[in-house]
């Protein structure tokens, strides 16, 4: 069972708003993709709803001797194993990689597999980031291996027209404060789920496992001490009490795969999702595009405080045959203006500053005209990056994941249990 950052591939059509924002952009207009009428194809990798294949063909426009060969993984996991056997083959890589904030740091550990962005002048155009996420696609002898694209601040999707039935506040903001407002806890949240399943006889979350990852990028350190290197899990009495919060709380859950839940969204069959930017896209995804009025609302809250569930990056194969090319690529859809078309497209929200400020009045129809751009503007207020090591991601996926979904499952009914469990794939998985 996976639970990475973005799952199932959409189809995502720009609009002629996210258009004029592409055409807007200027490209960096290197290599042969800005200064030659040679013929070629460049070939790039993504994963789940990036957003960013909105952009594909006002590049395409610009540079008519450019090809674009795209392919898309199902998600950020498929994703990071496609890229670690590519580099252990030491062939294969596309031109224009996608990478995952949570396995950066293993990509970092062979970042020579990838150009070095500043010697295609990423570094005139360092400040249009955020800092932190500018630096995280820097590795330890100073190479920049990966443009950042989105960052993952984190609200909560709900089904306002539930909550109603239910006799609970279902507006953005009762909601909001009906679970604490900006002093909403874990606890709190819970509560307000236990009441909607006593009102109702119905779950009110489809899967835990969101709810714990969100909690554990809360941490200063999260499954690796903020050196990168030494592990943080064994002893964490953090992370055991949410786990064991999540015991308590599990009769209010679906009992669901954490991935996939299209037919029984659509089916009422929870009420509350947690989402990061990114994930605006994947439960739209659950619908016809164009839908709305299913009920689903997008609220400025997120229990524990701020957070930041992934984010991705372009890296440029060290391997590629028309690097400039690529690198010229990679730059242009990671500039502000492409951002902003990727987040009208899909949801990621950008990492760029400009980025921000040209969706800050953005609205969704689909999650009830919610005020998306500032929401995650707010939302984006107090988070700090935290240090992700080699294998985050092999920890989230493999070694919390399963217990997670035994847990909805009602496999543990107590805490210790569980933790018991988690601990021993701990063992069995993760080189110590």
């Amino acid at each position: 069972m996976k639970f990475s950052r973005r799952t199932a591939t959409v189809a995502v059509v720009a609009g002629t708003a996210s258009l004029a924002l592409v055409l807007s952009g200027c490209s960096t207009d290197g290599g042969n993709g800005g200064n030659s009428d040679e013929p070629i194809t460049l070939t790039i990798t993504t994963f789940g709803t990036m957003g960013i294949d909105a952009n594909y063909a006002a590049y395409e426009k610009a540079h008519p001797n450019v090809k674009i060969e795209a392919t898309n993984l199902e998600n950020g996991g498929a994703a990071r194993d496609d890229a670690y056997a590519k580099i252990a083959a030491g062939t294969g890589l596309s031109d224009v990689v996608a990478i995952e904030e949570g396995w950066l740091s293993t990509i970092a550990e062979v970042s020579n597999a990838f150009v070095d962005l500043r010697d295609y002048g990423i570094e005139d155009h360092k400040s249009d980031w955020l800092d932190w996420k500018y630096a995280q696609g820097t590795d330890a002898d100073g190479r920049v291996f990966a443009a950042g694209l989105d960052i993952g601040p984190q609200g909560l999707c709900f089904r306002g027209d539930l909550l109603e039935k239910a006799g609970l506040p279902g507006d953005r903001d009762g909601f909001a404060e009906a679970i604490g407002g900006e002093n909403a806890t874990w606890e709190s949240f819970f509560e307000f789920g236990q009441k909607y399943t006593a009102a109702t006889g119905k779950p009110f979350y489809h899967n835990p496992s969101f709810f714990f990852n969100s909690f554990v990028n809360q941490q200063a350190e999260g499954y690796y001490k903020k050196d990168g290197t030494t592990l943080n899990v064994k002893d964490n009495a953090a992370l055991k009490g949410q786990l064991d919060l999540i015991v308590k709380n599990a009769n209010i859950g679906a009992g669901l795969d954490a991935w996939g839940v299209a037919e029984q969204a659509k089916a009422d069959d929870f009420a509350v999702y947690v989402c990061p930017s990114w994930m605006l896209g994947v439960v739209k995804g659950y619908y016809d595009q164009g839908t709305t009025g299913t009920g689903w609302d997008f609220a400025d809250v997120l229990p524990g405080g701020a957070a930041n569930w992934g984010g991705s990056f372009l890296g440029v194969s060290e391997s590629s045959e028309h690097k400039e090319a690529a690198a010229d690529l990679a730059l242009w859809l990671a500039e502000p203006e492409q951002q902003a078309a990727a987040f009208e497209a899909a949801g990621p929200f950008p990492s760029t500053l400009k980025g921000q400020e040209l969706v800050k009045s953005a609205t969704d129809a689909f999650f009830n005209d919610a005020p998306t751009g500032e929401i995650f503007a707010n939302r984006s207020k107090g988070v700090v990056a935290q240090v992700k090591g080699p294998e985050d991601s092999n920890i989230q996926d493999n070694v919390f994941g399963p217990v997670l979904t035994d847990i909805g499952q009602g496999k543990y009914t107590n805490g210790d249990d569980a933790w018991a469990a988690a601990m021993t794939l701990f063992d069995q998985l993760i080189k110590q």
